[in-house]
């Protein structure tokens, strides 16, 4: 028991952090986006090098815009966080029965006695430190652990890159329809294998999660393959 909540903990930290959502959502979007542009591109009928900077400068452009986006995101977190702190801080320092009340009732829900909750939370009470850290985990934050703006930009810019470019390899061996075909057919094993992923993490049926990602790729995909057709046809 005590080896599962060592890593519920875990796991607990690391979607807090921002880097596991960072690299779920990074690897997700760069799949979806550089597929689409490519068959959008290829659709069109230009030549294979035409694809391959197309392909290249939405991998570079998107990865970069993913992480100043993460970056920014997580930043506005921790700030937010650490000003929800600072505010009980402040709190404590002026209404310390209030708090006081709100610690026993956060203890006391635990499944602790009334009475035991209410030592509990007198002591917490004379120490800021332990009160606002109480405070912090009875809204689910662990006040030593708000986030990584860094490591969640880091991640997403990786990821991003890395599935960006499973459906950008195909292109540097092959050309026209067999291109196409190869990098559409990589980059539905790896949707699946993402949603898959997805569905096992969030404790959902993974068979399912997998498709729906298949799907929303799909999709993508197909508007904009049919988009680089019309193109075509109307550029000829």
């Amino acid at each position: 028991m005590a080896h599962d909540h060592a890593e519920t903990r875990q796991r607990a930290a690391e979607v807090q952090s921002g880097a596991a959502r960072a690299a779920v959502l990074g690897m997700s979007d760069g799949l979806v986006t550089n597929v689409s542009l490519i068959l959008g591109v290829a659709g069109a009928q230009v030549a294979a090098g035409t694809v391959r900077i197309a392909g290249v400068a939405s991998l570079v452009a998107g990865a970069c815009s993913m992480a100043v986006g993460e970056y920014v995101s997580m930043r506005a977190q921790v700030e937010l966080l650490e000003r929800l702190l600072v505010d009980e801080r402040a709190e404590l320092m002026r209404n310390p029965d209030g708090v006081r009340r709100e610690l026993q009732e956060f203890i006391e829900k635990a499944g602790v006695s009334a009475k035991t909750a209410r030592e509990a939370s007198r002591q917490l009470a004379r120490d800021p430190d332990h009160a606002v850290a109480t405070y912090a985990r009875s809204l689910g934050l662990d006040p030593n652990q708000l986030g990584s703006p860094w490591a969640a930009a880091f991640t997403s810019l990786v990821t991003f890159a890395a599935g960006a470019l499973i459906p950008l390899v195909p292109w540097f061996f092959l050309e026209g329809m067999r291109a196409s075909l190869w990098a559409l057919g990589l980059a539905a094993a790896a949707a699946l294998g993402i949603g898959g992923a997805l569905g096992q993490l969030g404790a959902r049926r993974p068979v399912r999660a997998a498709l729906r990602q298949l799907a929303i790729l799909a999709v993508a995909a197909g508007i904009t393959w049919l988009v680089g057709r019309l193109w075509h046809v109307q550029a000829g």
